[in-house]
């Protein structure tokens, strides 16, 4: 019994500790920054009264003030929230097909495609972006044939880098691997007997896919959005290098107020709010996924 409990103690503790320092104490950090006024010089105005010797709390609602009364910022959250779905939407279009070839594909080259889908992370992140730079760049091979197809079709060429297009492509193609492996481990596992058994009922390949495997594949598919869908929420780092001024999200105004401006508390305020919005809509997520499982 003691060594029962004792290795539960040495298995639980490791994540435990791991989540408090990176997780709850700069969470805990961040939440009493944004009640917090703003120094002369950036950062955070001091709680330490050096003539007084005091403590100086100091705490003020101004900064949340300031977030809902100026509208941009609510704007940029809903433009965040539909660049983060459309991303998530068109991974699951993308990712679904390829899950299903590799899951049906002969085990001899299977761990080959799999592979193929986790190369990319060999890479450094930022090198593999600057990579879509040159691709989408207004000299590159494939912008001049994107527009040798659109001028031949009568219409005026089109710049792809600094668009939302482009980042929109570099979205999808940083996280399409989180919703392939997902739906691949799900996919694996599935009786292809059931199908075998639909057909010889007389289901047609589209009601086989419909009322068998799409059911049974939506918790991969869940799985996978949520990988996608809160990494891309908060994403700066594509927008910075691929977007222009019209494809600023709230991932790029976070960074804005932390290292340009020095704005912490307002940063804060930013970071509360995106880290409220994500926890609510995973909740949602998981309130859906677990009565649609019931329903199964």
């Amino acid at each position: 019994m003691l060594r029962n409990r004792l290795g539960k103690w040495l298995l639980s503790w490791p994540p435990l500790v791991y989540l408090t320092l990176f997780f709850l104490i700069p969470t805990t950090i961040m939440f009493v920054a944004a009640f917090r006024n703003p120094g002369d010089y950036g950062g955070l105005a001091p709680m330490y009264n050096i003539e007084d010797g005091k403590l100086v709390w100091d705490l003020t609602l101004d900064n949340f003030s300031r977030l809902v009364e100026e509208p941009l910022y609510f704007e940029l959250f809903l433009k965040s929230i539909g660049y983060a779905g459309l991303t998530t939407l068109l991974c699951v279009l993308l990712a679904y097909p390829l899950a299903w070839l590799i899951a049906t594909t002969h085990k001899k080259w299977r761990d080959l495609l799999l592979l193929m889908v986790i190369l990319p992370f060999w890479s450094n992140f930022l090198i593999r972006i600057y990579a879509w730079m040159i691709i989408l760049g207004p000299q590159s091979a494939f912008t001049k044939a994107v527009n040798w197809v659109v001028t031949g079709l009568g219409f005026e060429p089109i710049q792809l880098l600094f668009t939302p297009i482009a980042v929109m492509i570099g979205m999808v193609y940083v996280h399409l691997p989180f919703m392939v492996l997902p739906l691949y481990a799900n996919l694996e596992k599935h009786d292809m007997a059931l199908l075998d058994a639909a057909q010889d009922l007389g289901a047609s390949a589209w009601q086989r896919f419909w009322k068998i495997t799409w059911p049974l594949s939506l918790p991969g598919v869940f799985a996978g959005s949520a990988l996608v869908f809160i990494p891309a929420l908060g994403m700066f780092a594509i927008p910075d290098i691929l977007g222009g001024t019209d494809s600023i999200l709230i991932g790029n105004l976070i960074k804005q107020q932390i290292l340009d401006t020095r704005d912490w508390p307002f940063g804060s305020v930013l970071s509360i709010v995106l880290t409220g919005g994500v926890l609510l809509i995973a909740g949602l997520g998981a309130l859906v996924a677990r009565k649609g499982a019931k329903r199964g």
